[in-house]
């Protein structure tokens, strides 16, 4: 089994955990937060930011489990550290997901259970694809983008990097998502939105 960090001790943590227990294939060495006094099931923290540097000469595999919407730069910003230290960030689909051979879903992404990624669907960097979300076919989910529970993005929609789209919202068809937006729960969306809104 291949070690891997997880960076970051909270609830996106706690579902990530249950994701890698599943598939078998890495053993989870332990929490990065700068809470050290975090203990999620069995895994504790054993160390913060400070030390990746030195943890990346011993492991090579890292994932970003920060489950930050508010700044969503944040999650960014830590996926290019571990890129810098030439940490590998593997991608983590749920077994209970189903994604189509005809789709594409870059390193470090998170595919959470009962989600579809239809065909000719990009998932890019660094993303949360939450549970029972669905992304039709044609779609582009730039990187570094929450999908939270339950949204519909619909076919042929581009969502542009360090969004974040609540739980339940629906996306029209053929309509783009500007970089660095928040769309609230709920949401049912017909037209594009412009880079940096809120709605």
């Amino acid at each position: 089994m291949k070690k891997i960090l997880l960076i970051g001790a909270g609830g996106h943590c706690q579902s990530c955990i249950e994701l890698i227990e599943g598939h078998k294939n890495f053993q989870i060495i332990g929490l990065i937060d700068k809470n050290k006094s975090i203990k999620i099931n069995k895994y504790r923290v054993i160390g913060d930011d400070t030390s990746l540097d030195e943890l990346s000469k011993i492991y090579k595999f890292a994932l970003v489990t920060l489950g930050q919407y508010k700044n969503l730069n944040l999650r960014e910003k830590i996926f290019n550290k571990l890129k810098i230290l030439n940490f590998k960030l593997p991608v983590i689909i749920s077994k209970k997901s189903v994604v189509s051979k005809n789709s594409k879903v870059k390193d470090g992404s998170v595919i959470m259970p009962n989600s579809t990624i239809s065909t000719g669907v990009t998932i890019g960097y660094n993303c949360i694809i939450n549970t029972g979300t669905i992304v039709e076919h044609n779609s582009l989910i730039n990187n570094n983008c929450n999908l939270s529970p339950g949204v519909i993005v619909n076919g042929n929609v581009e969502i542009g990097k360090n969004s974040f789209i609540g739980s339940g919202s629906v996306i029209k068809e053929g309509i783009t998502i500007g970089e660095n937006c928040f769309v609230r729960m709920g949401t049912i969306l017909k037209k594009d939105l412009k880079s940096n809104s809120k709605i």
